[in-house]
């Protein structure tokens, strides 16, 4: 049974292997019809979300909503209840007691980036399946470790890329990939927004409700400061992973599934913080270029604070030798090789479809529609875009596993630097030892 350290020796001070060793061999098989228990960690808007589609699905308890806010897993709390026929979940600040308790079977992950692999490995060494959001890591190495815990364990952990799961927009990169516009070699992705400036924040005492060491967990502990709760962690490298790994990942893997391609030869990226003069370290405004072999490349324009004119326009568009097809909302449209449309299809956005997919493939052992090492390739091209960004220099890839070649200032953003004993612990959880 995995037995709780005191907070000193969980948040990495003392006795990081014990910790890992105690995972080992938890959990249990679940069967066709059975009823699975799962745990929710992180209740911000992604994560409500999460926890009312898990909760809503026939078969399924939500038996613990966990945030180190205690006002959001209160409130996610009352929002399981108006969907689970009077279900009332346990409302939780630290997420080790779902670990530890038996009777769960799924950890959803839906905290901060720098928490998803980290809590996605213990959780499969502790014997849980686990969804988890996007990006599935904070950095490559972590997208390995998830991999290897993950057929380690033998358990199911799929990637909250949602888009793999809707209807029509599979129908339409199954045409690209059947030939539809001839051969593809192009796919294009974007992404607009209007955000505002973070401001110049100032170091002070985190609110009385946050436990802002565990929100820290596994990485370096930094102040606290009044601009970087409960979004803005996003735009810091400590934490986040810019625009790029919090909305590009969607399009960049429609682009890689439609494509057919996994890990890239080159990628070079560009771009600044030209909108704001505030506190952001990640760009505002950055284009980057993913190539592959075979002659095949994917482009991301990503713009946070600006709309494009007359609207929004196509997710992803895929070029190919007699056309084109674009994806947005649900929905395609194919485009013949003038630009004249040649049909359109209508869908919508459905994300209980991804939920029930994890579910099946728990239960009946059905195929993912994002099983981790896919979600973990897409990743990688969003960490690949941000380490070309951030060294200024163009990348080259080996397309086995897409390793950076012969740069090592570029290789050592491979892998980021933890509390003390969290890269053993992660390591060790992953490998079983």
């Amino acid at each position: 049974m995995f037995r709780l350290p005191d907070r000193r020796q969980f948040m990495g001070a003392a006795g990081a292997a014990g910790l890992t060793l105690s995972y080992t061999g938890h959990g249990r098989a679940a069967r066709a019809g059975e009823k699975l228990v799962v745990g929710i960690m992180g209740t911000g808007n992604r994560g409500l979300e999460l926890s009312r589609l898990f909760a809503g699905q026939k078969g399924v308890e939500v038996a613990y909503v966990c945030d180190v806010d205690r006002t959001r897993a209160d409130r996610a709390t009352e929002e399981v209840v108006k969907v689970a026929d009077g279900q009332r979940p346990r409302p939780i600040g630290d997420f080790r007691r779902i670990l530890d308790d038996r009777a769960v079977d799924i950890l959803v992950v839906a905290a901060c980036n720098h928490w998803h692999a980290p809590a996605a490995i213990l959780a499969c060494a502790a014997g849980k399946h686990v969804y988890v959001e996007k990006p599935c890591s904070h950095n490559p190495r972590e997208g390995e470790l998830m991999v290897a815990a993950a057929r380690k364990h033998n358990k199911r952990v799929q990637m909250g890329n949602q888009r793999r799961s809707w209807a029509v927009e599979a129908e339409g990169i199954q045409k690209v990939r059947e030939g539809a516009i001839g051969r593809a070699y192009l796919a294009e992705a974007f992404y607009t927004n209007l955000r505002p400036s973070i401001g110049k924040g100032t170091t002070t005492t985190p609110p009385a409700t946050i436990d802002y060491d565990l929100w820290q967990g596994p990485v370096p502990r930094r102040p606290f400061r009044s601009n970087y709760l409960h979004y803005n962690w996003h735009w810091f490298w400590h934490w986040g992973n810019g625009e790029l790994g919090n909305n590009g990942v969607h399009s960049i893997d429609l682009c890689r599934w439609g494509l057919g391609v996994e890990y890239p030869i080159q990628v070079s990226s560009t771009g600044g913080r030209f909108r704001h003069d505030d506190d952001q370290e990640t760009p505002d405004t950055s284009t980057a270029t993913f190539q592959f072999e075979g002659g095949k490349a994917i482009t991301w324009t990503g713009l946070s604070c600006n709309r494009r004119p007359g609207g929004r326009a196509a997710d992803v568009i895929f070029h190919g030798a007699h056309g084109s097809l674009a994806l947005g909302d649900g929905s395609y449209t194919l485009y013949d090789e003038k630009g004249r449309e040649i049909s359109h299809r209508a869908g919508m956005r459905d994300d209980s479809a991804h939920v029930l997919n994890f579910l099946e493939a728990i239960r009946t052992g059905a195929r993912l529609n994002s099983d981790i090492e896919e979600g973990h390739k897409s990743t990688l091209l969003c960490h690949l875009g941000n380490i070309s960004y951030r060294t200024r220099r163009l990348l080259r890839c080996n397309p086995k596993d897409g390793s950076i070649i012969d740069d090592r200032e570029a290789q050592a953003l491979w892998k980021r630097e933890y509390e003390k004993g969290w890269q053993e612990r992660l390591e060790l959880a992953a490998r079983g030892s």
